[in-house]
C-alpha cells in the first residue's frame, strides 16, 4: 500500500493560498484543536495495522472501557473532524455505472477525506468482482494518496434491509467481506422473509444475528484489524422492525454501530426532473408482507430529506438512545446515478453478463442527461467524524466512538460540542460520550460553530437559522424489543442564530435532575418546518415532509449531531 498523505487542509507543505475557502476553514478548526502539522500526521500508523496489533485494539477497548468509570466529569481529546461517505457505488454493482476513479475524483473535489465503496451482494459479486475490485481498491489509493479509502460490501441482511459492512485495510479485508456475502447474505441464500409469522422468518432473522457475532469474532481473533456494520436507509420498506435493529445491535454493540439517519438519493424530488410522485431517498414505497405491521404509513417518508426513524422527536432512534446505550446515525450519498450526469452503462460484450463477470462495462458519456437521483460523493450529505490523527483506524474508531455530527447542503463548516460540569474546568465530554453528575448537579452544554465559509455546490450560502436541543430520559432496556417511541423525549431549547457568522459559541445551562438522561443537536437552514410528528409540544418547529415531485433538496437542508449521555449516581 502507498504511503498516505495528509489531506491538503491538513498539509502543512500545501500553502493556504492555494486552498478554497473551506479547506482555509478547515485548516482553522485544526490548529485550533492543536492537530495541524505533525501532531495530525500518520507517522508509523501509515501502514494499517493487521492481526499483529490486534492485542492492541483490545488493550485500547479496554482503556476507553475503564475511562468511563473513571468519575465524575470527563475530559475528552481536542479532535478534528474528518468528512466521509460510507454508502458508494461503482461498477462492481450491478445497478450503478461508475468506475472507481470517476467516484474517487467526484469525492476529492467535494471535500472528502474518506469513503467506502460497499458494491451489492451478488453472485456474480462474490465469484468474480470482490477480487477484482480489491485490485482496484489498490490502485484508486495510489491514485489518490490524500483519501482513506475501504473496501465494503452492501449486505442483504436475512429478513430485512441493506447494510454497509466494510473493514480496516488489510492482508484478509476482501476475503473477509467474501466469505461473509457467501456465508450470510439473505439475497443470496435465499432468506428474504420476514413476514410476520411467516414460515421462515425466525430462522432468517436468527442467520442476521449469527452474521454479525461471526464478524465480531473475525475482530476479536485479530484476523482483521477492524469491521463495522451500519444499517442503511432503515425505513425505505419498513422491514427493519425495531426488535431486529435492536437484536443487531445487542449481538455485537462494538460492530452494529448505527444507521443511516437520512438516505442516499436525496436528488430524487428535484421539481421537473424524475417525476411528480418522486420523494427525496426515493422513499416512494408502500408496506409489504413483509413490512412491521407497527410502523404507521408516514414512516414510509423522508423529513427534511431524513428518516422518519430519525427525524421523528421521540420516535424510533430515540427509543434505542433512551435505553442508554449508543447508537449513531450517519448521511451518504448511496451514489449509483448522479442528477444531471451524461453518462451511460457501457454494452456488454457478446455472452457476457453481471453474473460470469462481476462487473460492468465501463461507462460512456453521451453529453446528454441521464436518469439519476444521487448526488456525487460529498456533493450534498456529509458525514463528519471526530478523530485526534488522519487514518483507517482513526476513522473506524471515531465511528464507534459515536463522535460524528452530518449535514446536508454543506450546511456548517464546523461543529464541536461539549458537555461539561459546571465546577470542571476540563474540556468536558463531547458527542457519543458520557458524563457523570450528581443529582442536582449544574452542567452547561457548549456548542461551537463555524458557518460557511463558501458557495455550496449548488451556489448557495448556506445559512444557518436555528439549533435545537433535544432531551430525553434513559430508562433503560425496554420490555418490549419493537417499542418505537420515546414520550420523555422533546426539545428543550431553540437557538435563534440567524444572521450570525464565523465562529461562536452557544452556552446552554442544564441541571441534572433525578433521572439519567441524553441530549442531542439539531437545526436547519429555516426554510421548512412543522410541528414534528408526534406533535408541536414535543417538537415545535422540526423538519416536515415534501409534496411529491417538489422537493428540492438544497432549499431543505439541516444537520444533526449524535448525543451526549449524562448518568446522574444514584439514577
Amino acid at each position: 500500500m502507498t504511503e498516505q498523505q495528509l489531506p491538503a487542509w491538513a498539509d502543512p507543505s500545501v500553502s493556504a493560498a492555494s486552498l478554497d475557502a473551506q479547506g482555509v476553514s478547515r485548516r482553522g478548526l485544526l490548529r485550533r484543536a492543536g492537530l495541524f502539522g505533525a501532531a495530525f500526521a500518520l507517522g508509523s500508523a501509515a501502514t494499517p495495522a493487521f492481526a499483529a496489533n490486534a492485542s492492541a485494539s483490545a488493550s485500547a477497548s479496554a482503556s476507553a472501557s475503564a475511562s468511563d468509570k473513571k468519575g465524575f466529569g470527563g475530559d475528552d481529546p481536542h479532535l478534528a473532524y474528518l468528512v466521509g461517505d460510507h454508502h458508494v457505488h461503482s461498477v462492481y454493482s450491478h445497478d450503478a455505472k461508475y468506475t472507481f476513479s470517476q467516484q474517487a475524483q467526484a469525492a476529492a473535489r467535494y471535500g472528502l477525506d474518506w469513503m467506502v465503496f460497499n458494491e451489492h451482494s451478488n453472485f456474480g459479486h462474490a465469484r468474480y468482482g470482490a477480487a477484482l475490485e480489491h485490485q482496484e481498491i489498490l490502485k484508486a489509493r495510489a491514485e489518490n494518496p490524500r483519501q482513506l479509502i475501504f473496501q465494503g460490501l452492501e449486505w442483504y441482511i436475512p429478513a430485512a434491509e441493506h447494510c454497509t459492512v466494510f473493514a480496516a485495510p488489510g492482508p484478509h479485508e476482501v476475503d473477509l467481506l467474501t466469505r461473509f456475502e457467501l456465508a450470510y447474505d439473505g439475497k443470496l441464500l435465499g432468506y428474504t422473509d420476514g413476514a410476520p409469522g411467516g414460515a421462515d422468518t425466525a430462522r432468517n432473522e436468527a442467520h442476521a444475528v449469527k452474521a454479525v457475532q461471526w464478524l465480531a469474532e473475525q475482530r476479536r481473533t485479530g484476523y482483521v484489524d477492524d469491521v463495522l456494520v451500519l444499517a442503511n436507509h432503515p425505513l425505505r420498506l419498513g422491514i427493519d422492525s425495531p426488535h431486529e435493529m435492536r437484536n443487531w445491535r445487542d449481538a455485537a454493540p462494538e460492530i452494529v454501530i448505527g444507521m443511516e439517519g437520512a438516505p442516499g438519493a436525496q436528488g430524487a424530488a428535484i421539481p421537473g426532473w424524475r417525476g411528480s410522485t418522486s420523494i427525496r431517498g426515493e422513499y416512494e414505497n408502500k408496506p409489504s408482507a413483509n413490512s412491521f405491521a407497527g410502523y404507521p404509513a408516514d414512516a414510509y417518508l423522508t423529513y427534511g430529506g431524513f428518516d422518519w426513524a430519525t427525524a421523528t422527536v421521540g420516535g424510533l432512534w430515540d427509543s434505542m438512545l433512551a435505553e442508554g446505550r449508543l447508537f449513531s446515525i450517519t448521511t451518504n450519498s448511496d451514489n449509483h446515478r448522479t442528477v444531471f450526469d451524461t453518462w451511460k452503462n457501457g454494452d456488454w460484450q457478446p455472452g457476457q453478463n453481471f453474473d460470469n463477470t462481476g462487473r460492468l462495462p465501463d461507462p460512456v458519456d453521451t453529453d446528454t442527461p441521464q436518469p439519476g437521483s444521487d448526488f456525487w460523493p460529498g456533493e450534498f450529505s456529509r458525514t463528519h467524524v471526530g478523530v485526534t490523527r488522519y487514518g483507517y483506524r482513526a476513522v473506524m474508531a471515531g465511528l464507534r466512538a459515536g463522535r460524528v455530527w452530518l449535514d446536508h447542503g454543506h450546511l456548517l463548516d464546523g461543529l464541536d460540542v461539549r458537555l461539561k460540569r459546571d465546577c470542571d474546568f476540563g474540556r468536558g465530554v463531547t458527542l457519543g460520550g458520557r458524563l457523570r453528575v450528581r443529582r442536582g448537579e449544574k452542567i452547561t452544554l457548549y456548542v461551537t460553530v463555524t458557518t460557511a465559509s463558501r458557495a455550496n455546490p449548488q451556489g448557495i450560502l448556506p445559512q444557518l437559522a436555528h439549533v435545537d436541543v433535544i432531551r430525553g430520559a434513559v430508562r433503560g432496556p425496554v420490555a418490549d424489543l419493537d417499542s418505537w417511541q420515546a414520550p420523555d423525549t422533546k426539545v428543550v431549547r431553540t437557538k435563534d442564530v440567524s444572521g450570525r457568522n464565523g465562529t461562536y459559541t452557544l452556552r446552554i445551562p442544564l441541571t441534572a435532575g433525578d433521572e439519567s438522561f441524553y441530549v442531542r443537536l439539531r437545526g436547519s437552514d429555516g426554510n421548512r418546518h412543522g410541528a414534528g410528528y408526534l406533535g408541536a409540544a414535543i417538537d415545535p418547529h422540526g423538519p416536515i415532509t415534501h409534496e411529491p415531485g417538489d422537493g428540492d433538496p438544497w432549499a431543505d437542508t439541516w444537520f444533526y449531531s449524535n448525543p451526549i449521555f449524562v448518568d446522574v449516581a444514584g439514577a
